[in-house]
C-alpha cells in the first residue's frame, strides 16, 4: 500500500509538471491561430451574451493539455519500460484490465470535442459555429453504445453494485444504465464549463474521489491513471482560473466527462456519482427545467441556465460562484466517500 501510495503521487507529480511546462506552449499556439471562443450572439442568447462578450478573444481547447499530458505520458513511459527491460514497470500505468478502456475512451472523446472546438473556431455550424445539441447526443450515444455492448458482452459485466445492499444483476440493463452514465457524464461536465476554472475544479474533485476510490478496491493502475488526470488538471486550472488565459473547451470537457463516466463503472460506483458530481447533475437538471419550462408553460425558472449564468445574471461575480460551486462540490465528495467507506467496508 505505502508502495502504490508513493507510486501515485510520483505520477501525479510528473503529470502536473509537464503539463504545467507545456501550457505556455499550447496558449502561444492557441494565440497565433486564433483558435478563440465564440460566444453566443445577442440574439440567440442576450443575458448570457452581455454577461460573457469580453471573453470572446480568449483562446478555447486549453482540455488538450489535460488529455494531451495523460495520454502522452502512458504512451511514454509504456515505450521506456518496453526500451529498458521493465525498469520503468514501477511507473508504468498502462494495464489491460485495468486502463485500456479509459485511455481509449479518453482519446476518443477527446478527438471528437477537438473537431467541434475546431468548428467553432472557425464559426462552422449553427449559433456561432460547432455542433449541434442533437448531434452532440448522437456521438455521445455512440461511444456510450460501444462502451456499454463491450462491457456485458466482452467483460460479461451485468452487477450493479446498491450501496448497504451488494451487487444486484441487472442483466441486460447494463447496457442502457451505462449509456445513461456516460451521456450524462458527457453532457453534464460540457455544461458545467462556463465560468473560469468551475468546471476544472469540480472534475478535480470528482477525479479525486474516483481516484480513492480505485484505491480503495485496490485497482492501483487505475488509481494510478486517476493521480496523473488529476496533475494535468492541477496544471490546467493554474492557468484556468479567473481570468482565465484559455478555456476548457469541449476537446477537454468530453474526455474528462465521458472518463469520469467510464471510471464509475470500472469501479462499480456508479450510485456514488451523485455525490462525486453533485454539482454537475445540479448543472443538467437547471437546463432541463428550463427548457421543459419555456416549452410547456413558456416561461422561464431561471434568468439564464446552465445555473451558473443564473447567478451571474443576479449580480454574483464568478469567482464567488465558481469558489462556492467548489465547496458544495468538495462537501458532497467527502460526504459520497464517507459512505462508500460504510457500505463497502462496515456493512
Amino acid at each position: 500500500m505505502i508502495s502504490e501510495t508513493i507510486r501515485i503521487l510520483i505520477l501525479a507529480g510528473i503529470s502536473f509538471g509537464i503539463a504545467l511546462c507545456l501550457t505556455p506552449i499550447l496558449v502561444k499556439l492557441l494565440d497565433r491561430f486564433h483558435l478563440n471562443k465564440q460566444i453566443r450572439s445577442q440574439e440567440s442568447a442576450p443575458i448570457f451574451h452581455n454577461l460573457h462578450k469580453h471573453k470572446e478573444n480568449t483562446p478555447t481547447m486549453g482540455g488538450v493539455i489535460i488529455w494531451g499530458t495523460v495520454l502522452g505520458l502512458a504512451i511514454l513511459i509504456l515505450i521506456l519500460d518496453k526500451i529498458f527491460d521493465g525498469v520503468f514497470s514501477y511507473l508504468n500505468f498502462v494495464d489491460r484490465a485495468q486502463t485500456y478502456l479509459p485511455l481509449i475512451t479518453m482519446f476518443i472523446a477527446a478527438i471528437l470535442g477537438l473537431f467541434d472546438d475546431i468548428l467553432g473556431a472557425l464559426k462552422i455550424g449553427p449559433n456561432g459555429g460547432g455542433l449541434k445539441v442533437s448531434q452532440k447526443l448522437i456521438i455521445y450515444s455512440v461511444i456510450a453504445a460501444i462502451g456499454g455492448l463491450w462491457f456485458y458482452f466482452r467483460l460479461g459485466w451485468d452487477v450493479l453494485y446498491v450501496p448497504f445492499v451488494g451487487g444486484v444483476t441487472i442483466g441486460w440493463w447494463y447496457i442502457p444504465i451505462f449509456m445513461f452514465v456516460i451521456i450524462a457524464s458527457a453532457f453534464s461536465t460540457n455544461e458545467t464549463d462556463g465560468l473560469d476554472g468551475l468546471a476544472g475544479g469540480v472534475m478535480l474533485f470528482a477525479f479525486v474521489s474516483l481516484t480513492m476510490v480505485s484505491f480503495m478496491l485496490e485497482r492501483f493502475h487505475l488509481a494510478a491513471f486517476g493521480a496523473v488526470v488529476i496533475g494535468a488538471l492541477i496544471a490546467f486550472l493554474w492557468f484556468n482560473i479567473y481570468p482565465a488565459r484559455f478555456f476548457m473547451g469541449d476537446t477537454g470537457s468530453m474526455a474528462l466527462g465521458i472518463t469520469m463516466g467510464v471510471i464509475a463503472m470500472l469501479t462499480n460506483a456508479t450510485l456514488f456519482l451523485p455525490f462525486f458530481a453533485l454539482i454537475l447533475i445540479i448543472e443538467s437538471l437547471s437546463v432541463i427545467i428550463q427548457l421543459t419550462s419555456k416549452k410547456l408553460f413558456k416561461r422561464k425558472v431561471f434568468l439564464s441556465t446552465p445555473i451558473h449564468h443564473h447567478f451571474e445574471a443576479l449580480g454574483w461575480h464568478e469567482t464567488k460562484i465558481t469558489m462556492r460551486f467548489w465547496i458544495v462540490s468538495m462537501i458532497s465528495c467527502i460526504l459520497g466517500l464517507i459512505l462508500f467507506l460504510m457500505s463497502r467496508f462496515l456493512f
